[in-house]
């Protein structure tokens, strides 16, 4: 694996990042992949950086795993995890309003971890999903960097890499939203539900 070091990114003023999602891949093929990318650091947006099927994942593996590799760890799932607790985060059906979540003043900050992390190694967001497009990490994250100005580039399973506008979803919110004059974060949600409805009356606000 090429490292870059540290002195190569002082006095950076650029903040690129890089996202992956860890799918099903062996442990291996995860540090290929970020070695491929030159990755010197990543920072784990899991709320719960737990897998039931891919236990390699497991943050506390991963960390240990990762840093014998060379690769820094840190998680920030606590700031930057893609289900906040607090009812008014979640409609009826239980889908996240990443769009409230990106007004809060914790995942604001964790933005600010996160690009002050970028500016000294090269970083790349890591949450469980392959497709950037069905993942909060694009959904939320990289919409909140794009109004900041950060460029992110997306790994995908087989290494190639797409830009933040070459994702179909990122211009078609764009297009919709323009289209009715609404605020472009009203209609940041998640693609899915994620909690069960039971949970959603007794989630204590935020």
């Amino acid at each position: 694996m090429v490292n870059v070091t540290e002195d190569e990114f002082a006095g950076r003023q650029d903040t690129g990042l890089f996202s992956i999602g860890h799918s099903n891949h062996r442990f291996e093929e995860l540090v290929r992949l970020l070695g491929e990318h030159r990755v010197q650091a990543v920072a784990d947006v899991r709320t719960s950086p737990y897998s039931r099927y891919n236990p390699q994942f497991n943050s506390r593996d991963l960390r240990y795993g990762l840093e014998g590799t060379g690769i820094r760890y840190v998680f920030l799932g606590k700031e930057l995890g893609g289900r906040p607790e607090g009812a008014r985060f979640y409609d009826t059906d239980g889908h996240v309003h990443y769009g409230r979540v990106a007004e809060t003043q914790w995942f604001q900050t964790g933005l600010d971890r996160l690009c002050d992390g970028a500016r000294r190694f090269r970083t790349a967001i890591l949450c469980s999903e392959e497709d950037p497009a069905e993942c909060h990490r694009f959904l939320l994250i990289t919409r909140a960097l794009d109004d900041r100005g950060v460029e992110v580039t997306h790994i995908r399973g087989d290494g190639a890499v797409q830009g933040t506008k070459e994702i179909s979803a990122f211009d078609a919110e764009h297009k919709v939203v323009s289209l009715f004059g609404e605020d472009v974060r009203s209609s940041w949600r998640s693609t899915r539900s994620v909690l069960p409805k039971g949970r959603l009356k007794t989630s204590s606000n935020r």
